[in-house]
Parts: C-alpha cells; structure tokens; sequence
C-alpha cells in the first residue's frame, strides 16, 4: 500500500518585504498555526517565506530542543499524577452505568489501557520536549485509529480515522502516542526489545520520509492526496504477505456499507416497521423522549451540512433511534445509532451521533479558536483537516446542550487488527500509519519546517525509540495498577463484554 506520488515544483526564493511579515507567529511564521478563525482576517498579499528557507529555520530549532532530548522520560521528579485518579477525573459526565465496562474494557491488555487512556499521555506528553512547531494534531493516533474507509467517489482508501481528541498542539505529541502504540502493541505481538526498536525506527522514518517530500510540494497537490491500499509506489516497499493483507482487508471496506448493516442490526416487524435488535449493554432501545431529542439533533444538524447535502437528508426519514457503546476511552459517552430510510427499505442510512467532549489536551495547550469551543464542530474541523476525503454526511449538532458529532456508522469501513501483525507486515504497516500522519500534518502545518527540523538522519528514530521502548513499561505499570485496582474493588469493572 502506498501514498500516491507526486512530484516536487521547483520553488524560486522569493524575497519577503517588511510589509510580507506574518500576522502572527514566532520564528519567521512558524510554531503559530494562523487559521483566519484565530481572530485575524486572511491576507492572501503576505508572501510565505520560501519552503528552502523554513527548512532551514525548522534545521534551526534543533538547537534549542535536540533531537536526542526526545529519548528522555524520567517523571520521577515531576510528580506525576495517579494514572487512575486522572482517569476518574476523565469520567465526570459520563454515563455513570457505563463507566464500569470502560475500565473492563481497559484492563482488558496494556495496548487496551493505552487506548483508553490519553488523558493520561496527554499528561505525560506535555512533559515532553517540543520544537514548538504546531499542527492540528488527531490527539489520538494509535494504530488501530487508522484504517480503510470510503470515499464519495466510492474508492477505498487508508488514512487515520478518529478525530474525538483532535486539537491544536505539537506534532511531536501526535507521533509519540504512534510510537507507544507501537512498543505496546509489539509487545502483545511477541517482538523482543530489539525488534520493537526496529519497528519504532521503521514508524518514525515512514513520517520522516513523508514530510520530507511533502517539503516543497505544492499545498493544492498536498491535499489532493490519498493513500489507496490496493496501489503500489516507488519508495515504499511493500512485501507481498503485507500486500496480501492490505488487499484483504481493502475488499472487506468494498462490503461494509449501509444494505449490509441492515440485516445485523435491524429486523423488520408484523406491522411494517424497522427496529434495532437489541443487545445490551451495547445496543438498546431509547425512551420516546430521548428518541424525540435525537431526531430534533438531527434536524438542527442539516445545518452544518453544504446546502446540497442537507437536501440529500431531507430525503430521507428516520425509522428508529437506539443507544450504542463504542470504542475503549469513549465509553460512557452519550452515543446514539439512527436507522433511516430513503427512496425505499432498500435504501437505509446509519447515522452515528456520537458525544463529542472537552479533547484531554485542552489543560495543556493554549485556548483555541473561540467559534471552536463547540466540540462538535471542533471534531469536524479536526478530521476535515486532517483526512483526505471525509464522510459526505458528517457534521454536528447539539441535543440537551450538549455538542455531539454526527457521521455514517458504515461507510466502507475496515481496519487491521494488530493480532494480524506479524512479521515484517508489523514494520510495514507502523511506517504506513506514521507516513500518512505525516501527510495529515503537512495539511495544516509546515511540513518544510518539520522537515528540517527531523532531518535526513535516524536521530529522532532512535531517540523515539528508546522514548518508546521507556513509555511502554510505563504503561504496563499503569496497567497492572489498574488491575490491581480492580481486583481490589477502588475500581468498579464489568469485563468480557
């Protein structure tokens, strides 16, 4: 599987006036990611500093955070905070019936822990160094939060695809948690110390790899690429057992959609109409007032759609709204699944509509765009950014005062499970996930800036993977506190489910 080639323009200097001055920002426009809803009115007549020359400056910034210093993690100075009181704190207005199942759910393995517990890397990550170049980072790039997914044009494609924690921050943070994935995952895979380093490097050199050429390629060409599992590319070699995989898996996305989900998830009753089969805790039928506000979030969610798209809705009508559990750090979220129908009961629509919560980054970078304190419209920025091509049907709404994100539950989805992860397809698939991470920060930051600042060297490979290799006893640790938490009775858990 491969990211689509392009070629680089050769860009002429061009020299900046006093007058061509960022409007904001440090270092000759870098480190400030300026978004016209910062405040600031776009200008298009300030001319960017020439991408040769912001390489260097990224060059630069090494000077004052190494790329060695990203191998230290020692918080035995800094007090860090109890795992299991952050996470107690992270479940304040959730659903308190369901909190029990998120943390059976993270005892399940250290990889589980690690993916339901980002508000305790946030934590951790803040500590770490930072060349304070800032991107809108995903928050939560772990492995399994990449996968195959459809586009409008009905193409497969692979790219990250979970945005609850997206946010404006470091791009050093988004890498970090992939490379603790990882170690972690690595681990339950059966990869000794060395062979999880290698896999490390392999990551952080497919992100390397990616931003370097994305240095100085054209921001149009940026954006119009998409990684297309089934393609093959110069420069990213695949073996054929990975190839096999991703091929697999890609024709599993082809029969994921809306008519195959039906028969799963719905029947059909004596009297005609379609309903959710239950099947608690997961899935269950909601109260007439819950259904009432939900189908009122839906209408006001048409809004956030483009005209044409909130016209394709009004096509449609809903036929059941249920409640349904997702994910590991999401549970206890308020989640909603609705059934709808179009033209005929040939033509279901689900729609998930999905709590969209203060990101667990929020406490340690500055405050955001005010119009982004919606959180809903926060998650939608964040993926439409971040992903190649996005979901025809997402946007978001508010129900009880509440902001929530509404997308297709199905839309020609499939992922890898790390399980299959063996061999060289483990190496393979982590330089995959860490190129198209890099493509998604070229998006909206300076890819020639981070370009130079990681360089053409392994340096920051083989301080990550040292970082990596420290983090994942870190959160065994963590892990296993939890456990004993649980066995103990601190901490409630409902597990096997």
């Amino acid at each position: 599987m491969a990211v689509e080639k392009k070629s680089v323009p050769k860009t002429s200097p061009v020299k900046e006036s006093a007058s061509s001055s960022p409007p904001n920002g440090t270092d000759a426009g870098l480190g400030k990611l300026r978004m016209p809803a910062d405040g600031h009115k776009l200008d298009i007549r300030y001319v960017r500093v020439p991408w040769q020359q912001r390489r260097e400056i990224g060059k630069s910034l090494r000077a004052r955070t190494p790329r060695e210093s990203h191998a230290n993690k020692d918080y035995s100075t800094l007090k860090r905070p109890d795992p299991l009181a952050l996470l107690e704190l992270s479940n304040r207005g959730r659903q308190e019936e369901f909190i029990p199942l998120r943390m059976g759910r993270m005892a399940a393995s250290p990889f589980a822990f690690l993916r339901g517990s980002a508000c305790v890397m946030a934590w951790d990550l803040s500590k770490t160094p930072s060349c304070g170049i800032r991107v809108i980072i995903d928050g939560d790039a772990h492995l399994n939060n990449f996968g195959m997914y459809g586009t409008p044009q009905r193409d497969v494609i692979f790219d990250l695809n979970d945005f609850d924690e997206a946010s404006i921050g470091p791009w050093e943070w988004d890498l970090k948690r992939l490379v603790a994935s990882v170690n972690v995952a690595g681990r339950l895979n059966g990869l000794n110390v060395k062979d999880r380093a290698d896999a490390v490097r392999q990551c952080v050199g497919g992100y390397r790899w990616n931003i370097q050429r994305l240095a100085g390629m054209g921001v149009l060409d940026t954006w119009y690429l998409h990684a297309y599992p089934t393609r093959t590319q110069a420069g990213f070699e695949v073996d054929p057992k990975s190839s096999a995989l991703f091929r697999r898996t890609a024709a599993k996305a082809l029969t994921q959609t809306n008519a195959t989900l039906i028969t799963k998830l719905a029947r059909r009753e004596v009297n005609g109409s379609w309903r959710f089969r239950e099947t608690p805790p997961i899935l269950t039928r909601v109260n007439d007032a819950t259904r009432e506000k939900v189908i009122d979030g839906l209408n006001l969610y048409s809004k956030s759609l483009h005209p044409e798209r909130s016209y394709m809705l009004s096509q449609y009508h809903v036929a059941d709204i249920a409640h349904r559990v997702v994910g590991i750090g999401s549970v206890g979220t308020r989640a909603y699944l609705a059934l709808l129908f179009g033209n005929s009961d040939n033509d279901p629509l689900f729609l998930q509509v999905k709590e969209a919560v203060a990101p667990v980054y929020a406490p340690y970078v500055p405050r955001g765009p005010k119009e982004y304190e919606d959180n809903g419209k926060r998650v939608v920025t964040g993926q439409t950014a971040l992903q190649a091509s996005s979901d025809v049907m997402l946007g978001h709404t508010v129900i009880d005062g509440r902001p929530y994100l509404v997308r297709q539950m199905k839309n020609m989805k499939a992922s890898i499970e790390t399980a299959e992860l063996v061999g060289k397809s483990f190496g393979v698939y982590s330089r995959a996930c860490a190129a198209l991470l890099g493509r998604a920060h070229a998006r909206s930051g300076d890819a020639a800036a981070i370009a130079g600042y990681c360089g053409g060297s392994p340096v920051l490979d083989d301080a990550l993977a040292i970082w990596a290799e420290d983090y994942g006893n870190q959160t065994e640790r963590d892990h296993e506190r939890l456990v004993k938490a649980i066995k103990s009775g601190r901490v409630k858990a409902i597990t096997g489910i």
